[in-house]
């Protein structure tokens, strides 16, 4: 049964915890990205986490004895391992790297609104008005974080398109990944998306060997974590979730992660938000509460 059908998926105490561990995860990625990119190429980077993320929840797999996803349940896998998985680590990896931060998550930002698009035109999962009105309020907040982030550096064409790709990987491989999770658990398709995607990253192993020649340990920590957390745990918990609410719902919960990524930085790196981003930051907090109603 379609749980966010009969209204009871926004009061789905486990989905929104598990919602809210995928939400805090990815955002704290994006201060260990900012560390191990410094050391990592965007490819290497995206196949040392996907292999990381691939063992660790082969594992959990193995030990769960939850076995090969049906055979209904792989294209939408397949869909998410390389759009999700792959295209998208490699293309945010890479846009970060020419355009700041800022800048890139409020391009990053057309993500939920996307998804919310496609839900509602592929999946039929329609377009409550609460719903629009958060998407709206929440993508305001994202560009308000995103113009007060991107103060003095210009940004490059080539980043502004990679950023644009990822929002669009991001958004296709999570409305692909929405109907597999009818047919198989949250587990199997995370654990067979990740190793998809990690074998359409292959082709950057030789450059992954050289720099983990090169990096220092604190970098290859970082690469870890990424792959145990934000991308076996979150990816998993953001499966969880999805397969209880709708896609477009999922969607404009992450509109908080810019939110969360602005007090990391200012906690964990000295970087002190401006009074602009605080206001962007209750504006995407206000907009997830808003669609969370719907």
């Amino acid at each position: 049964m379609d749980l966010s059908a009969t209204g009871v998926a926004p009061k789905d105490g486990k989905a929104l915890a598990a919602a809210s561990t995928t939400v805090v995860l990815w955002a704290s990625a994006f201060v260990a990205i900012r560390s191990a990119g410094e050391h990592f190429g965007p490819g290497s980077l995206a196949l040392g986490r996907l292999l990381v993320g691939a063992v660790a929840l082969l594992g959990l797999l193995v030990y769960r004895r939850e076995g090969l996803p049906p055979r209904a349940a792989w294209p939408g896998t397949a869909v998410s391992g390389v759009l999700w998985f792959g295209l998208y680590m490699v293309a945010l990896n890479w846009g970060e790297k020419q355009v700041d931060a800022g800048t890139a998550a409020m391009l990053v930002g057309i993500g939920p609104v996307l998804i919310a698009l496609l839900g509602g035109w592929l999946l039929r999962e329609g377009l409550p008005p609460k719903l629009l009105a958060g998407m709206a309020v929440a993508l305001a907040g994202a560009v308000v974080v995103g113009l007060s982030m991107s103060g003095g550096g210009g940004s490059s064409v080539r980043g502004i398109v990679l950023c644009l790709l990822a929002a669009v990987a991001y958004a296709a491989g999570v409305v692909g990944q929405k109907p597999a999770l009818r047919h198989a658990t949250a587990l199997q398709v995370t654990t067979f998306g990740c190793l998809i995607g990690a074998v359409a990253c292959l082709p950057f192993a030789p450059q992954l060997v050289s720099d983990l020649a090169a990096a220092p340990p604190s970098a290859t920590l970082d690469v870890v974590y990424l792959g145990l957390f934000p991308t076996a745990l979150a990816f998993t918990t953001w499966a969880y979730a999805l397969s209880r609410t709708t896609a477009a719902r999922m969607g404009a919960t992450t509109y908080s992660v810019p939110t969360l990524v602005v007090l990391m930085a200012w906690l964990l790196l000295g970087e002190a938000p401006e009074p602009l981003t605080l206001v962007g930051g209750a504006l995407c907090l206000a907009g997830v509460a808003v669609s969370r109603r719907s």
